[in-house]
């Protein structure tokens, strides 16, 4: 798929692995709708990106709200291509922590907004993709979705992320066959450790060893590697129901406390 002259959604779109993406497809000519709750920072970023840009603050787990939203960007621009899922939360609690049973609502917060916030924006847009007249190829549109190495290499207190996380990934070649005749593709980017504003607030230091985990190159991720990813996925039709991991070869082991 073009960027050039498309239109793409962006949950999680203004910081992090979404605002990358989202300057990524500006830059390739492309229109993007960023939604995120963090209405102080959208609006600032949206000014800055220009015309090409709209903000709309939104709760991804909630889906009456999603699916008002959704109907205000196709207004505003027509239609749109390209969905790319970035929000959501992480956090490690052990099940049994020192302050005693972690609540029931942990974890179901967690996987609310991971995995079915994810569903929810999938579920809102679908009609829209399917509306569009297929390019040349037959393509109608395109699935990005953030999940995590976590959906694999979990560690300790990240029952709910993982599961969350696992749960995106899964849905990546079921909902590819779904949509097949609709033209409609559907990929997952599984991002190991990135300097994102999560990170971010840990101490420099602990980042650094952090990055030496990685094999090749050892560092953190940057977010314009997540949307160099991204933007090759639009492109590259052949690209379908698969995750990809963007690790630097990382893999987690089982660090005993």
């Amino acid at each position: 798929m073009d960027i050039n002259g498309s239109a793409a959604i962006i949950t999680g779109g203004v910081s992090g692995l979404g605002e990358a993406t989202a300057r990524a497809l500006i830059s390739g000519g492309a229109r993007v709708a960023l939604l995120d709750m963090n209405r102080e920072l959208g609006e600032k970023l949206a000014t800055e990106l220009g015309d090409a840009a709209l903000f709309f603050p939104l709760n991804v787990t909630d889906n009456d709200e999603v699916e008002a939203v959704t109907a205000k960007i196709k207004e505003a621009f027509g239609t749109y291509h390209i969905v790319v899922n970035c929000a959501g939360i992480g956090g490690s609690v052990r099940i049994m922590g020192k302050n005693g049973l972690v609540s029931q609502e942990w974890f179901t917060n967690i996987v609310n907004v991971n995995l079915t916030g994810t569903f929810n924006v999938i579920r809102a847009t679908t009609p829209t993709l399917m509306e569009n007249a297929p390019n040349d190829e037959g393509e109608r549109g395109v699935y990005i979705n953030t999940a995590s190495i976590a959906a694999f290499d979990g560690q300790i207190g990240q029952s709910a992320y993982s599961a969350s996380k696992g749960g995106v990934t899964s849905m990546s070649l079921t909902l590819a066959r779904e949509f097949a005749r609709d033209g409609i593709r559907i990929m997952t980017i599984l991002p190991g450790i990135f300097e994102t504003p999560l990170l971010g607030k840990l101490p420099e230091d602990v980042r650094g060893r952090l990055g030496l985990q990685v094999p090749f190159p050892p560092r953190l991720g940057r977010p314009k590697e997540f949307a160099s990813l991204a933007c090759e996925i639009v492109r590259n039709s052949y690209l379908n129901g698969e995750f990809i991991r963007l690790d630097g070869g990382l893999r987690m082991g089982f660090g005993r406390k």
